[in-house]
């Protein structure tokens, strides 16, 4: 079997990793994957042993979505989006897929409309039999005007075979964030949460009895930052060390500032690679809610403060943020409110909670090779 896998990160990481998952996990079953990227992955992403393409790189201009640049920042124009049709209609004739798998769209990345239809096209066009699925997180970001999600959902009719929902639904379902997920019930599947956990160690000491606080990939949650540098002094339970992890994002000048304002008993440095395993010793965590984050802080066990990033239009973290909250697994502290002694109260009010059961599907990158390979051999079974 032959899959290519579209990803198109914008401002985070969470979208690369899963893909990555996924691609692994289907190489796993004998599948020849083409990665194929539209933005430089994180230098801390393994993606030994696959076969990565890249497209001219595009990514968001900041935290509103609304406009797309190249790496020096400069627009994406007309050039750069012919530019990018074209590799990817030579890459999928080169390959010629028995599966396209596309990150997100047609549920968002509505601009790369333009290079995914024309690209789910040519698969056909190679490949009669082949079959086009959807790579979709557990929780959507809620559009202001619901015909744009009626859009979704007939694009999801016309032009996929399968919509890969990555979730446990004894947690969270599609029609929690999607209203018109009854519309394409037959087209969904639900994979569990992508999740791969770590093997890598941190050394001996760190995260022993810590309060670790991160901003995953994206460079947002400089407030967050600026409240956990100066919150340890205020809480009345987390009075070991507390960990400031910050992204490269924010700069080398915004590191240097963090470090130097920093109260006693708190270490600030940039993210690790063993955030994870960090998490594992740690007392308690501090996060934003993307997808990733929130699975190694459930993973890990241990207590939680979720701060979620909630700007413009943004709902989806707010609104997995409080699904937790509900379960009684996480304290939730809107990101416009932190503070230093709101941070720190936060904290004081995840360590006091009891402990919670937060078993999870978590097995989804295994489920979403299993569940493509079936569709293949089923449709390849059938008479043109």
């Amino acid at each position: 079997m032959r899959a290519l896998i579209h990803v198109q990160h914008l401002l985070g990481s969470g979208h690369a990793v899963r893909a990555v998952a996924i691609a692994r996990a289907l190489a796993d079953r004998g599948a020849d994957v083409l990665l194929v990227t539209g933005n430089t992955l994180p230098a801390t992403l393994d993606t030994g042993g696959l076969t990565v393409a890249e497209l001219p790189p595009v990514r968001a201009a900041d935290a509103s979505f609304r406009d797309l640049v190249t790496p020096d920042g400069a627009a994406a124009d007309d050039a750069v989006w012919s530019e990018r049709l074209d590799r990817l209609l030579d890459l999928v004739s080169q390959h010629t897929p028995d599966v396209l798998l596309t990150e997100t769209f047609p549920f968002g990345r509505r601009p790369f409309a333009r290079e995914l239809l024309p690209a789910i096209d040519r698969v056909h066009e190679r490949n009669a039999r082949a079959i086009a699925a959807v790579s979709l997180r557990d929780i959507l970001v809620r559009k202001t005007d619901i015909e744009k999600e009626r859009r979704m959902a007939d694009l999801a009719r016309r032009n996929y075979d399968l919509v890969l929902v990555h979730a446990d639904p004894d947690l969270v379902r599609l029609d929690d964030s999607f209203p018109f997920a009854a519309e394409i019930s037959d087209l969904i599947r639900y994979t569990g949460y992508v999740y791969t956990p770590s093997d890598r160690s941190p050394p001996q000491g760190d995260g022993d009895g810590e309060v670790i606080v991160a901003c995953g990939g994206g460079a947002v949650g400089a407030r967050l930052l600026d409240a956990a540098v100066r919150a340890r002094a205020l809480s009345a339970r987390a009075q070991g060390r507390w960990r400031v992890l910050a992204s490269a994002g924010h700069g080398a000048n915004k590191l240097t500032e963090l470090q130097a304002a920093a109260c006693a008993g708190t270490i600030v440095e940039p993210n690790r690679n063993d955030y994870p395993g960090l998490l594992k010793r740690a007392a308690a965590s501090v996060s934003q809610a993307g997808y990733n984050t929130v699975l190694d802080v459930l993973a890990a066990g241990c207590p939680a403060v979720l701060v979620p990033f909630a700007d413009g239009n943004e709902t989806e973290q707010t609104q997995r943020a409080d699904i937790l909250a509900a379960r009684g697994v996480a304290e939730v502290l809107p990101e416009t409110d932190v503070t230093p002694e709101s941070l720190a109260a936060a904290v004081d009010s995840a360590l006091a909670r009891p402990t919670r059961d937060t078993t999870i599907g978590i097995d989804g990158a295994r489920r979403s090779a299993e569940i493509l390979a079936d569709a293949v051999r089923h449709k390849k079974g059938r008479p043109t």
